[in-house]
C-alpha cells in the first residue's frame, strides 16, 4: 500500500488511534512494564546488546533500545500490558526515479520466500491466523511491514512469515510481471488481440491519481523537495512504471533490504526475549554488517521563493469548472529529528489552521474565495526535513494572488499579535486526552508515529515523551511570551524556502493522459522484436497457467480452529431510568479517567422530504454555536473541556428481519473526569438552543463538507458502489443511499452551490424538532466503577434540562415496532428499541453506473439473504471469506489486475461482491458469476473451511476498547447471549451448509441482486437498457 505525504493522524495529536481506545491499563503494577525495567544497559541479548531502558509513563510503557551485535540493526521495544502485540520492520528506501521500485518491490517480496516458497503467502497468512492486522506501507523514504495479534503463537507464526518475506524473498519474475507491470494482450489466449499494460501497482496508482487532492500533495513534495528522493513519487508514476525491470527490482532488494537498514519493532505484553531470539536466529545470523549508504541529504536552502502550476481533472460532481482551482504556500521547516522543535512547530501549525478561532481559518476559509483549505494542509513531518503548507481549494483562478497576499498577511498579523492563552491551553488538553484516550490499535499508532523520524536516525524514545515536551513548552512561554511569534517570523516570514503551487482544472487532463499512455505503449510495443513478442504471448500464458493452478500452501505456519477461543467475554451493564423514562447504559470499564457519552435519538417522526438533510444536520449542529456562544465560542469550550463532541446518522439493521431496522441520530463525546459537568453542559445548550440561523457560517461548513464528500469518492469508489448495489434489496438500502451514497454527494454538491442558505437552515431547523429532545432518546456511559456516580449525576441533570413534546408524534412510517433490548445486570432491560418495518416492501434488481472520468472501475454486485441471527447467516460470513480467499482473490487482483476485491457479509445479510481500482468493469461482473458457481459446485476442501473460519474469527474476536464495551448492545440490543450463539453456529459451519447457502441465495434466480459500477464511459453497459446511466 503506498502513503503519499502520509502522516499520523494529527501528528503528536493523534498518537491514540482516531476514535477507540484500547483494553489497556496503567503501568503500576503491571509486569510487562516491570520485566522491561530491570535490563540493564549493556546487557546482552540472543546476539542483542540494550543500549537504553526508560519508562514512559505518560504513555503506560517502558522503552527498550537494543542494537544487533553482528549486523547494527536497530530494535525498539515498547513494553506495554497490551495483549494485541505488535511487530514491524522498517527499511529506509529511497528511489532515485518514479518506476516505483520500493513500492512493486513491497507488492513482491510478500509473493513468495526462501522457506515458504508458496505462491502469495501473505494473503494466505490471512486465512491461517488470528491476526487483528497485517500490512505493508510504502512512505516517501521508507517501507514499513507491520502485523498484530492477541495470541503469543499467531505472533511466532507471523514474525516467521514476515522476516522471510523481508530478507529472503523469491522475488520471481511472474511475480513481478503480476503485481508491477507487464505488457500482455488484451486476451492473454489470443496474440491477435492488442498488448496493454497491465499489474495491481501500475492500476493501483493510476487509481490513486484520479484523486485531484493526491495530485496536489504529491506535487507539493516533488516541488519543494527537488534534490533527492523526495522529487520523485516513490508509489510509482504509471507513466515511468513500465520503465522499470525485474533486474533493477531485485538490485534494489540486495542495497536497502539488509539488517544493517533495518529497524525492528515489537510493542505489547508478549517477551522480548523470544522475539529476539527468533529475530536473530530466522534472519539477522544470516548477515554481516554492512555500511547502508541510503541517508537522505540536507534539501539545499533556496535563495528565493519559487511557484508552479499544475493541472488537473474537473470535479465531475461540480457545475462548471470555474471554481475549481487549488493554490497553498509551503515553508521548508527544520529537520524532523530535533524533536522539540518539531513539538513546537507541530503545536504552532494547529494553532495557525485548526478549527474556527485559528488565524487561517478566520482569513482564508471565512473569506468566501474557495470551498476548503487546500490539501495536506499544516505540519508534514514524513520527510527528513518538515514543511507546513496553507492554501485554499475551490477558488476562481483569478484569485490565487489574493490567497497569496492572505497567506502573507496573516502571517504578519500572528507575528504582530500572537495567540490566545486559551487556545495554547486548548491544544495543551488534547495532548493530555489524547495519551489518556488509548486504542486498540495503539501499538500500530506508536510504530507510524516513530517511524520518520527514526527512519533519519532521530531517537524514537524521545519523541514519545510528550509530558516532558510538553513541560519544555510551557517554560518556554513563560520564559519569553512571544517564543511563538519568533517562530512565525523565524521559519514563515523570513524563510526563502517558499513554495507556491497552483492546480487548475483541465477539460481535457484525462484524454491527455490516455494519451501519454497509449504513446509509452507505442513505444514499448514498437522496440519488440518478433522473438519478444512471441515471449510475451508465452509468458502471458506462463503466468495465467501458474494463478490458476491450485496451490499448495501446506508450508506455512497455522493455527488451528481448536486455537481459537470457544466463548466470549461477558460485557456487565447495568440500565437505569432517569428523567422519567429515559433509559441510560452504564458499563463500568478501566478507562483511564476518561469519560465516554453517547445519546441516541430516533428519527421515527421525521418526515421523509427531511431525511437526505440529516447528514448535514449532524455536521454543523456541534459547530454554530448554542446557548450564549457562538460558533468561534463554542468550538474553545469544546477544545478546553472534551475530546470532541460528534453527531452521526445511523442506520441499524435488526438481528433478525430482513425487512426491519432502526433509523437515529448518535450523539457521542468524550472527556477527563474533572470537565465531566461542562461537556454536559454543552450537550445541554446544543439540545436546547442550537444555533441554526446563522447564515455566514453555515455556508463555510456546507461548502467545506460539499468538497470532502467529492473528494473521498476516488478512495472510496468500491463503497459507494455497495451502497447504491443494496439500494433496493431492503428498506434500510434505499435511507443508507439517502445518507451515506452518491445520492448524499450530490445533494450537498448542490446545496453548496446555493445561493441562498435559508431554505436549506429551515430545513435543519424542522429536523431539530424532532431530533433533540427527551423523546425517543438513550443514554450509555463509559467509565471506571468510582467515576459512575458522579457521571450518573452529570446525565441526569442534562436529561432534566431537555425538552419534551407537548403531545406524542406520529411516526412518518406507519409501520413500527417495538422491541425489548435484552435483560442487564440486575435483570433490567428498560431499553426499548423502536424499528421500522415495511410490510408492503419487495426487493428488486437494479443496475447503475456512474459516469465517472477515473482511469480505473469499482464494481459491486449485491444480494439479499439472511439477518444475524438466521443459522445461515454464519454460513454466509464463512463463504464469503471463503469466497475471497480462494477464488475472487485470484481472479479480480492476480488475472484481473485490480488492487482489491472480494465479498462480504453485512450485519444486515446483504452479501456483497466487489472490486477496487479496477481495470476491468464487465468482466469482474462475469467473475462474480463464476465465483458463485466455484461455491455452489463445494470445490474446498475442509482445511479451506478451517482457514475462513479463523479469518472471520480474526474479525469477530478484533480487541475492543474500553470505550466501546457494550456499544452492540446499546445499538443494536445483541445480548452477549446473541453473539455467543452466534459463535456456535460460526463453528458449526460444514461443508454443506456452504454449497446449500450458495445454492439458495447466490444461485440465479434465487434472490434479488442488485449492481453498481463506478467508472469511466463504456460502450456494453451504454448499449444494455437494463443499466441506469448516472
Amino acid at each position: 500500500m503506498w502513503r503519499s505525504g502520509w502522516r499520523v493522524g494529527d501528528a503528536l495529536l493523534g498518537l491514540s488511534g482516531r476514535g477507540a481506545s484500547l483494553g489497556a491499563w496503567r503501568c503500576g503494577s503491571t509486569t510487562a512494564c516491570e520485566r522491561a525495567l530491570r535490563y540493564r544497559v549493556g546487557e546482552k541479548i540472543h546476539s542483542f546488546t540494550v543500549s537504553q531502558v526508560t519508562s514512559v509513563p505518560e504513555l503506560s510503557l517502558t522503552a527498550v533500545k537494543l542494537n544487533h551485535d553482528g549486523t547494527g540493526a536497530q530494535h525498539l521495544h515498547l513494553a506495554r500490558e497490551d495483549r494485541n502485540n505488535l511487530f514491524s520492520v522498517q527499511f529506509r528506501t529511497t528511489p532515485r526515479d518514479s518506476s516505483g521500485t520500493p513500492h512493486i518491490l513491497e507488492h513482491t517480496v510478500l509473493c513468495g520466500s526462501r522457506r515458504y516458497p508458496c505462491r502469495d503467502p501473505f494473503f494466505k497468512m490471512l486465512n491461517r491466523s488470528l491476526s487483528t492486522f497485517m500490512n505493508a506501507f510504502t512512505a516517501s523514504d521508507y517501507t514499513l511491514y507491520p502485523f498484530s495479534t492477541q495470541n503469543p503463537k499467531d505472533f511466532q507464526n507471523l514474525l516467521s512469515v514476515y522476516l522471510d518475506a523481508a530478507f529472503f524473498p523469491c522475488l520471481r519474475e511472474l511475480d513481478f510481471w503480476q503485481e508491477g507491470w507487464r505488457l500482455e494482450h488484451e486476451d492473454p489466449n489470443d496474440p491477435q488481440t492488442p498488448l496493454v499494460f497491465k499489474g495491481v501497482v501500475f492500476n493501483e496508482m493510476k487509481g490513486a491519481f484520479a484523486d485531484n487532492e493526491r495530485i496536489f500533495s504529491q506535487h507539493v513534495q516533488n516541488h519543494l523537495l527537488p534534490d533527492h528522493t523526495y522529487s520523485v513519487v516513490s508509489g510509482g508514476d504509471p507513466l515511468s512504471i513500465p520503465d522499470l525491470t525485474w533486474e533493477q527490482l531485485r538490485q534494489f532488494h540486495a542495497t536497502y533490504y539488509h539488517p544493517s537498514n533495518a529497524r525492528f519493532f515489537t510493542y505489547g505484553s508478549f517477551p522480548l526475549e523470544q522475539h529476539l531470539k527468533q529475530i536473530h536466529e530466522e534472519a539477522l545470523s544470516k548477515f554481516q554488517r554492512v555500511e547502508p549508504h541510503t541517508a537522505v541529504p540536507a534539501q539545499k536552502p533556496w535563495a528565493e521563493p519559487r511557484e508552479f502550476q499544475i493541472a488537473c481533472a474537473p470535479d465531475p460532481l461540480a457545475q462548471g469548472s470555474s471554481g475549481q482551482t487549488t493554490v497553498s504556500v509551503s515553508f521548508l521547516l527544520p529537520d524532523i529529528t530535533d524533536t522539540f522543535e518539531a513539538f513546537t512547530l507541530n503545536l504552532l501549525s494547529s494553532l495557525l489552521i485548526s478549527g474556527p478561532n485559528s488565524p487561517f481559518y478566520k482569513a482564508l476559509i471565512e473569506s468566501g474565495l474557495g470551498t476548503d483549505f487546500s490539501p495536506d494542509i499544516g505540519y508534514n513531518g514524513c520527510t527528513r526535513e518538515a514543511y507546513f503548507s496553507v492554501g485554499l481549494q475551490g477558488i476562481a483562478e483569478k484569485d490565487v494572488q489574493t490567497v497569496r497576499d492572505i497567506v502573507d498577511r496573516t502571517l504578519d498579523d500572528v507575528i504582530e499579535n500572537g495567540f490566545e492563552d486559551d487556545r495554547i491551553e486548548a491544544l495543551l488538553h488534547k495532548i493530555e486526552i489524547q495519551m489518556k484516550h488509548q486504542s486498540v490499535s495503539f501499538g500500530l499508532a506508536l510504530t507510524s508515529y516513530v517511524a520518520s523520524c527514526w527512519n533519519h536516525d532521530g531517537d524514537p524514545v524521545e519523541l514519545l515523551q510528550l509530558g516532558s515536551q510538553v513541560a519544555r513548552f510551557r517554560t518556554c512561554l513563560e520564559e519569553n511570551p512571544k517564543f511563538l511569534q519568533e517562530k512565525v517570523k523565524q521559519y514563515f516570514k523570513n524563510n526563502q524556502h517558499k513554495l507556491t503551487l497552483s492546480m487548475k482544472p483541465d477539460d481535457m487532463y484525462s484524454e491527455k493522459q490516455m494519451q501519454l499512455e497509449a504513446e509509452k505503449l507505442k513505444q514499448k510495443v514498437n522496440s519488440l522484436s518478433l522473438e519478444d513478442k512471441q515471449q510475451i504471448y508465452k509468458k502471458g500464458l506462463e503466468l495465467q497457467a501458474q494463478q490458476s493452478q491450485p496451490q499448495d500452501a501446506s508450508c506455512l505456519p497455522a493455527l488451528k480452529v481448536s486455537d481459537i477461543e470457544p466463548r466470549i467475554p461477558f460485557t456487565e451493564v447495568e440500565v437505569a431510568l432517569a428523567a422519567g423514562d429515559t433509559p441510560i447504559q452504564y458499563c463500568a470499564q478501566p478507562t483511564n479517567g476518561v469519560v465516554y457519552f453517547r445519546a441516541f435519538s430516533s428519527l421515527n417522526t421525521l418526515p421523509e422530504e427531511l431525511r437526505p438533510y440529516v447528514p448535514l444536520f449532524c455536521n454543523v449542529l456541534t459547530k454554530l454555536g448554542c446557548g450564549g456562544l457562538d460558533y468561534r465560542e463554542l468550538a474553545q469550550q469544546v477544545e478546553l473541556k472534551t475530546g470532541g463532541l460528534a453527531a452521526a446518522p445511523h442506520v441499524l439493521p435488526d438481528d433478525a428481519h430482513l425487512d426491519t431496522y432502526e433509523q437515529g441520530v448518535l450523539f457521542s463525546s468524550f472527556c477527563l473526569d474533572r470537565n465531566l459537568p461542562d461537556m454536559m453542559r454543552l450537550w445541554s445548550d446544543i439540545f436546547n438552543d442550537p444555533c441554526l440561523e446563522e447564515e455566514g457560517h453555515f455556508r463555510v461548513l456546507v461548502k467545506m463538507a460539499a468538497q470532502e464528500l467529492s473528494n473521498g469518492v476516488p478512495d472510496a469508489g468500491h463503497l459507494y458502489a455497495a451502497i447504491r448495489a443494496g439500494r433496493t434489496l431492503a428498506p434500510a438500502g434505499d435511507l443508507q443511499e439517502t445518507f451515506g451514497g452518491m445520492d448524499q454527494v450530490a445533494l450537498m454538491k448542490r446545496v453548496a452551490e446555493e445561493t441562498e442558505a435559508g431554505p436549506a437552515l429551515r430545513k435543519l431547523q424542522r429536523i431539530q424538532a424532532h431530533v433533540l429532545s427527551c423523546d425517543s432518546l438513550r443514554c450509555s456511559v463509559n467509565a471506571t466503577p468510582q467515576q459512575m456516580s458522579r457521571a450518573q449525576d452529570a446525565v441526569e441533570s442534562f436529561l432534566q434540562s431537555l425538552s419534551r413534546s407537548k403531545k406524542e408524534r406520529k411516526p412518518a412510517c406507519p409501520h413500527v415496532v417495538e422491541k425489548s433490548a435484552p435483560e442487564a445486570s440486575g435483570g433490567r432491560s428498560g431499553v426499548t428499541r423502536r424499528l421500522v418495518t415495511d410490510p408492503t416492501f419487495r426487493p428488486c434488481q437494479m443496475k447503475t453506473h456512474f459516469l465517472l472520468p477515473f482511469p480505473v472501475n469499482y464494481v459491486a454486485e449485491c444480494v439479499r439473504t439472511a439477518p444475524y441471527a438466521a443459522p445461515d447467516h454464519a454460513s454466509l460470513k464463512i463463504l464469503a471469506r471463503l469466497m475471497t480467499a480462494k477464488f475472487l482473490h485470484a481472479e479480480i487482483r492476480e488475472k484481473g489486475g485490480a488492487y482489491g476485491g472480494g465479498a462480504r457479509l453485512s450485519y444486515g445479510g446483504i452479501f456483497t461482491l466487489y472490486s477496487y481500482r479496477d481495470p476491468r468493469s464487465t468482466e469482474t461482473l462475469q467473475s462474480f458469476l463464476r465465483a458463485v458457481d466455484w461455491a455452489r459446485s463445494g470445490w474446498f476442501t475442509q482445511q479451506d473451511i478451517d482457514e475462513a473460519k479463523l479469518s472471520v474469527f480474526s474479525a469477530v474476536d478484533a480487541p475492543v476498547a474500553p470505550s466501546d464495551k457494550g456499544l452492540d448492545r446499546f445499538l443494536y440490543g445483541l445480548s452477549d447471549e446473541v453473539k455467543q450463539a452466534h459463535r456456535e453456529q460460526l463453528f458449526a459451519v460444514r461443508h454443506e451448509d456452504l454449497v446449500d447457502v450458495s445454492n439458495r441465495y447466490l444461485g440465479a434466480g434465487r434472490s434479488t441482486h442488485g449492481v453498481a459500477l463506478l467508472g469511466p464511459d463504456n460502450a456494453s453497459i451504454a448499449r444494455d437498457p437494463s443499466w441506469i446511466i448516472r
